[in-house]
């Protein structure tokens, strides 16, 4: 099948950045909780998505600590769900002093 990427949430444009990536292919969804930031940054996240609808029911929570330098975005979490189903991402980090949190809601893509 076709592969459909999507940007998904953003955090804005602060010094550290959080967003939700999706991509939907094989009849089913990835979502990725990414970092990224303009200086080495470390600390801890959280990455909870759960279905809002659609076939089944699922909860998954993720979640470490993480280190990421300038420039280069890094995949902290990432889940691979069904594509009939629509969930609900959560990536929330803490990271030297600054807590940012990214929420989207994605597919329903059969």
């Amino acid at each position: 099948g076709a592969a459909v990427a999507s940007a998904g949430a953003q955090s804005g444009d602060g010094p550290v950045r959080c967003e939700i990536r999706s991509s939907v292919a094989g009849g089913m969804v990835s979502l990725q909780g990414v970092v990224e930031s303009d200086t080495a940054v470390s600390g801890s996240y959280r990455f909870h998505v759960e279905s809002a609808a659609g076939s089944g029911s699922s909860t998954i929570r993720q979640g470490g600590g993480f280190s990421a330098g300038p420039g280069t975005p890094a995949v902290l979490s990432q889940v691979m769900l069904g594509a009939n189903g629509i969930y609900d991402a959560v990536l929330t980090l803490d990271a030297d002093g600054i807590s940012l949190e990214c929420a989207d809601r994605v597919g329903g893509q059969t």
